[in-house]
Protein backbone atom coordinates (compact mmCIF):
# COMPACT_ATOMS: atom_id res chain seq x y z
CA UNK A 1 0.00 0.00 0.00
CA UNK A 2 1.43 3.32 -1.09
CA UNK A 3 0.57 6.37 0.97
CA UNK A 4 1.84 9.83 1.70
CA UNK A 5 2.88 12.73 -0.47
CA UNK A 6 6.23 13.80 -1.86
CA UNK A 7 7.10 17.16 -3.39
CA UNK A 8 9.30 16.44 -6.41
CA UNK A 9 10.78 18.21 -9.42
CA UNK A 10 10.77 17.15 -13.03
CA UNK A 11 14.21 17.53 -14.57
CA UNK A 12 14.84 19.18 -17.95
CA UNK A 13 14.26 15.85 -19.74
CA UNK A 14 10.92 15.23 -18.00
CA UNK A 15 12.25 12.66 -15.56
CA UNK A 16 10.85 12.21 -12.09
CA UNK A 17 12.82 10.59 -9.27
CA UNK A 18 10.71 8.11 -7.30
CA UNK A 19 11.31 8.65 -3.58
CA UNK A 20 13.60 6.07 -1.99
CA UNK A 21 10.84 4.96 0.42
CA UNK A 22 8.82 3.67 -2.57
CA UNK A 23 11.62 2.37 -4.80
CA UNK A 24 12.20 -0.90 -2.97
CA UNK A 25 8.51 -1.78 -2.93
CA UNK A 26 8.17 -0.96 -6.63
CA UNK A 27 11.26 -3.00 -7.45
CA UNK A 28 9.94 -5.98 -5.51
CA UNK A 29 6.37 -5.70 -6.77
CA UNK A 30 7.09 -5.02 -10.43
CA UNK A 31 10.86 -5.18 -10.97
CA UNK A 32 10.72 -1.42 -11.60
CA UNK A 33 8.29 -1.86 -14.49
CA UNK A 34 5.56 0.77 -14.25
CA UNK A 35 2.72 2.22 -16.31
CA UNK A 36 1.67 5.86 -16.52
CA UNK A 37 -1.71 7.01 -17.79
CA UNK A 38 -4.03 10.02 -17.68
CA UNK A 39 -6.87 10.58 -15.26
CA UNK A 40 -9.81 12.85 -16.10
CA UNK A 41 -9.26 14.85 -12.88
CA UNK A 42 -6.14 16.33 -14.49
CA UNK A 43 -3.42 14.18 -12.98
CA UNK A 44 -1.45 11.15 -14.06
CA UNK A 45 -1.74 7.70 -12.53
CA UNK A 46 1.38 5.61 -11.91
CA UNK A 47 0.88 1.87 -11.46
CA UNK A 48 3.20 -1.05 -10.81
CA UNK A 49 2.80 -2.98 -14.08
CA UNK A 50 1.10 -6.07 -12.54
CA UNK A 51 -1.52 -3.83 -10.89
CA UNK A 52 -2.05 -1.93 -14.15
CA UNK A 53 -2.52 -5.16 -16.11
CA UNK A 54 -5.52 -6.07 -13.93
CA UNK A 55 -7.04 -2.61 -14.45
CA UNK A 56 -6.25 -2.72 -18.18
CA UNK A 57 -8.22 -5.92 -18.61
CA UNK A 58 -11.20 -4.47 -16.74
CA UNK A 59 -11.12 -1.25 -18.78
CA UNK A 60 -10.79 -3.13 -22.08
CA UNK A 61 -13.86 -5.22 -21.19
CA UNK A 62 -16.11 -2.19 -20.70
CA UNK A 63 -19.06 -1.80 -23.09
CA UNK A 64 -18.89 0.41 -26.17
CA UNK A 65 -20.69 3.17 -24.27
CA UNK A 66 -17.48 3.60 -22.23
CA UNK A 67 -15.26 4.11 -25.30
CA UNK A 68 -14.34 7.72 -24.37
CA UNK A 69 -13.07 6.51 -20.97
CA UNK A 70 -11.15 3.70 -22.63
CA UNK A 71 -9.45 6.31 -24.80
CA UNK A 72 -8.46 8.33 -21.75
CA UNK A 73 -7.10 5.41 -19.74
CA UNK A 74 -5.86 2.93 -22.36
CA UNK A 75 -5.06 5.33 -25.16
CA UNK A 76 -2.79 7.34 -22.88
CA UNK A 77 -1.11 4.42 -21.11
CA UNK A 78 2.66 4.30 -21.42
CA UNK A 79 4.94 1.62 -20.01
CA UNK A 80 8.01 3.03 -18.27
CA UNK A 81 10.91 1.52 -16.38
CA UNK A 82 12.73 2.95 -13.39
CA UNK A 83 16.37 3.54 -14.22
CA UNK A 84 19.27 2.78 -11.88
CA UNK A 85 18.78 6.13 -10.14
CA UNK A 86 15.07 5.46 -9.51
CA UNK A 87 13.88 7.87 -12.21
CA UNK A 88 11.02 7.48 -14.65
CA UNK A 89 10.55 9.42 -17.87
CA UNK A 90 7.20 11.19 -18.22
CA UNK A 91 6.53 11.64 -21.93
CA UNK A 92 5.90 15.13 -23.31
CA UNK A 93 2.33 14.08 -24.21
CA UNK A 94 1.54 13.03 -20.65
CA UNK A 95 3.25 16.08 -19.17
CA UNK A 96 1.10 18.27 -21.40
CA UNK A 97 -2.10 16.33 -20.64
CA UNK A 98 -1.60 16.85 -16.90
CA UNK A 99 -0.13 20.36 -17.34
CA UNK A 100 2.90 19.29 -15.32
CA UNK A 101 5.38 22.08 -14.68
CA UNK A 102 8.65 21.63 -12.83
CA UNK A 103 7.16 21.23 -9.35
CA UNK A 104 4.97 18.13 -8.94
CA UNK A 105 3.41 16.11 -6.13
CA UNK A 106 3.48 12.33 -5.95
CA UNK A 107 0.61 10.97 -3.85
CA UNK A 108 0.43 7.37 -2.65
CA UNK A 109 -3.12 6.15 -3.24
CA UNK A 110 -2.98 2.57 -2.01
CA UNK A 111 -2.22 0.38 -5.02
CA UNK A 112 -0.91 3.21 -7.21
CA UNK A 113 0.20 6.85 -7.24
CA UNK A 114 -1.21 10.10 -8.55
CA UNK A 115 1.16 12.67 -10.06
CA UNK A 116 -0.10 16.26 -9.93
CA UNK A 117 1.21 19.64 -10.89
CA UNK A 118 1.83 21.11 -7.42
CA UNK A 119 -0.21 24.26 -8.03
CA UNK A 120 -3.10 22.36 -9.64
CA UNK A 121 -3.27 19.99 -6.66
CA UNK A 122 -3.42 22.91 -4.22
CA UNK A 123 -6.38 24.33 -6.17
CA UNK A 124 -8.14 20.92 -6.26
CA UNK A 125 -7.64 20.50 -2.51
CA UNK A 126 -9.08 23.94 -1.78
CA UNK A 127 -12.08 23.23 -4.04
CA UNK A 128 -12.72 19.94 -2.22
CA UNK A 129 -12.55 21.60 1.19
CA UNK A 130 -14.84 24.44 0.08
CA UNK A 131 -17.39 21.94 -1.28
CA UNK A 132 -17.69 20.28 2.12
CA UNK A 133 -17.83 16.64 3.09
CA UNK A 134 -19.42 14.44 0.39
CA UNK A 135 -22.31 12.13 1.26
CA UNK A 136 -20.06 9.08 0.88
CA UNK A 137 -18.09 10.31 3.93
CA UNK A 138 -21.00 11.49 6.04
CA UNK A 139 -20.60 8.68 8.59
CA UNK A 140 -16.82 8.35 8.35
CA UNK A 141 -14.57 9.44 11.18
CA UNK A 142 -10.98 8.96 12.25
Amino acid sequence: MFQGSSALSLDAKGRLTVPARHRDALSEQSDGRLTLTRHPDGCLLLFPRPVWEVHRERIAALPISARPWQRIFLGSATDVDMDGAGRILVSPELRQAATLAKEVMLLGMGSHFEIWDAKALAVKDQEAIAAGVPEALANFSL
